[in-house]
């Protein structure tokens, strides 16, 4: 899909069911994209007293693609932390909290039915927790180990880490299961279509975050570390 289909006669509903970033866009605005989700966009603006073209350009500006991690390899360590801690780490904070809203609303109001995602939100709040605590090890522990040169002390932490990171794994196959493989059904609300889009984003954004630490930046300390101490021997 391209920006050519975020459009102000496009639906919020439409727009909410199909692309990842349009909802925390409505929700940023106070539009309601789900009891009155048939409201075209510049409907929607057009009663809240919001420039179109501003919100348009928020939307088309949520669906860019972020940034191959392909491009990171071999780029300077510090750069990497920075990215990670910017861009993942802080997305993850702001988007799991919209998910578990989203997530408690459709288990309320949709209990009765036969595919509601019973248990999903109690999941996301334990996975939230767990990627919470994973986060500050990286940000208190190693990430400034890193930073001041203790390549040679990071193993430790990068084991753990790892470890960690295959219980991410594990959640997110869960995340699946709890969803039936983000299957919406056919009568399913706007909220509960955001949602699923919502959580398969999210999986991907960790799937990506995880792989530049695992396949990029881990080696490359495990690498300093071993080159480090091949020089401290010869000395």
């Amino acid at each position: 899909m391209g920006d050519t289909l975020i459009r102000p006669e496009s639906t919020l509903a439409d727009l909410a069911g199909h692309w990842v970033g349009a909802s925390r866009v409505f929700q940023r605005h106070d539009l309601d994209f789900c009891c009155q989700g048939s409201r075209t966009l510049a409907e929607a603006c057009r009663e809240r007293r919001l420039a179109v073209d501003t919100v348009l350009a928020e939307l088309r500006a949520e669906a860019r693609e972020v940034q191959p991690h392909e491009e990171w390899a071999g780029r300077p360590m510090a750069q990497l932390i920075v990215h990670l801690v910017d861009h993942f780490h802080a997305s993850h904070r702001a988007e799991l909290p919209r998910l578990l809203a989203m997530s408690e609303k459709v288990e309320n109001v949709h209990a009765r039915h036969p595919q509601c995602p019973h248990g999903l939100a109690a999941h996301l709040r334990t996975m939230g927790e767990d990627l919470e605590q994973h986060m500050q090890k990286e940000e208190q522990v190693l990430f400034p180990l890193l930073l001041a040169g203790g390549n040679l002390g990071a193993y430790a932490p990068i084991q753990c880490l790892t470890g960690e990171h295959d219980q991410h794994a594990l959640a997110l196959a869960a995340t699946r299961r709890a969803t039936r493989e983000f299957t919406v059904p056919a009568d399913a609300c706007t909220t509960w279509r955001a949602l699923y889009l919502g959580l398969q984003e999210f999986e991907r954004a960790v799937m990506e975050h995880v792989h530049l630490e695992n396949h990029v930046l881990f080696p490359g300390v495990l690498r300093a570390a071993a080159a480090q101490g091949c020089d401290s021997q010869q000395h």
